[in-house]
């Protein structure tokens, strides 16, 4: 049976492609809120195009269900990642670094691939970026293999962000619809491809991976920030009802020094709420990185999430000063207290020392009448 022409194959699974993006156009971000990945999946652009052209698609559509393949899967499982750690481990282990040659230093992030010829981006924000991979091996690669490199590991509260992505030989550039990474592959297919290009490609992809890594480590405050206003959140009903707050001062700098540093991490420790990290300053301006990084943001809502986590946390420091305010009031009063006791003894003593000598006195007095 003859085969299809390859450009009108192309055609028809663009075509496709666009048809269930715009259906998913009003998908949700979050993984836990994002409906099942089976209504957007490539199998399904393999299977919507195979009406047509049923022969020309079987090898597409066998490769499409392999499991991993085009999924991208962000982990965070650590405050930060010690780099130089990091590239000692891959190697150990058989992982190519830098396979593409691209620019970026090792201590900005580290590429490698894996199974399926997976790209894996490794990020200083203790994140790991997997492409075709199985999202197991992922999760084992970011909290099993990496872990000896990993500073202050979050291993009760590790974040995942997928999306799935698409190649799209037909297009120069790339685009995120919906929960859906457009990957354009255009330039790699020309019969006068360049060295660059591939290069190219994988750029592209460490500009959404960055993204993903922003999001997901964003999610890892979320949820300490949530673990910490439950902790609290008995103080509001207490004060409602004019209860005294049964904590210790120990309690309330503990307290104290948690939201001092969730506010550190969101505003100071890392590069969340920079409009663009360091890490594409000295890229090329027609790859459009910046582009790509600012795509992933607003597709996840990052703006917003940092508003509001913002907006929570002057709630939390409000609850945190009226705990330091009433420990004071407490301490002033405890003081209050001492200082009263202190003189209720002086005067004790002073009574006591005028009784006994008011008893000297009259006993003198009688001793001169006899």
């Amino acid at each position: 049976m003859p085969l299809a022409d390859p450009s009108a194959l192309q055609q028809d699974v663009s075509n496709v492609t666009s048809k269930i993006l715009a259906d998913s156009g009003t998908s949700q971000k979050r993984k836990n809120l994002r409906s099942p990945a089976g209504k957007t999946s490539l199998r399904r652009v393999a299977v919507e195009a195979q009406r047509s052209r049923e022969s020309s698609l079987r090898k597409v559509d066998a490769g499409s269900t392999r499991e991993g393949n085009n999924r991208v899967t962000a982990i965070c499982v650590a405050d930060q990642f010690d780099m130089e750690a990091v590239s000692r481990i891959l190697r150990s282990h058989g992982f190519p670094i830098n396979p593409d040659g691209t620019d970026f230093e090792t201590d900005q992030v580290i590429h490698t691939r894996g199974v399926n010829n997976g790209d894996i981006f490794v990020f200083p924000s203790g994140s790991l970026v997997a492409w075709s991979l199985p999202e197991d091996v992922a999760m084992d690669l970011a909290a099993k293999t990496l872990l000896p490199a990993a500073i202050s590991p979050n291993m009760d509260q590790i974040e995942l962000e997928d999306f799935e992505y698409v190649e799209d030989p037909s297009r120069d550039n790339s685009s995120i619809k919906g929960d859906i990474i457009i990957l354009g592959t255009k330039k790699e297919l020309k019969d006068e491809v360049g060295p660059n290009h591939k290069v190219d490609t994988t750029l592209a992809k460490i500009a959404f991976s960055s993204g993903l890594a922003r999001s997901t480590k964003l999610a890892v405050l979320e949820t300490m920030l949530g673990k910490y206003f439950e902790s609290t959140r008995t103080i509001p009903t207490l004060l409602s009802r004019g209860s005294r707050l049964p904590f210790k001062s120990r309690f309330v700098l503990q307290k104290t020094g948690e939201l001092l540093e969730l506010r550190a991490q969101l505003n100071h420790y890392s590069e969340l709420t920079d409009s663009l990290p360091d890490l594409f300053w000295d890229s090329r301006h027609e790859l459009g990185l910046e582009g790509y990084y600012e795509q992933v943001g607003r597709a996840l809502d990052v703006g917003v999430r940092i508003k509001t986590l913002n907006e929570k946390m002057d709630y939390a420091q409000e609850i945190a000063s009226i705990l330091r305010e009433t420990m004071s009031q407490k301490h002033s009063v405890d003081l209050e207290w001492i200082i009263i006791v202190l003189i209720a003894v002086e005067v004790g003593f002073e009574l006591r020392r005028l009784w006994k000598e008011r008893c000297e006195r009259l006993a003198r007095e009688r001793l001169d009448v006899m």
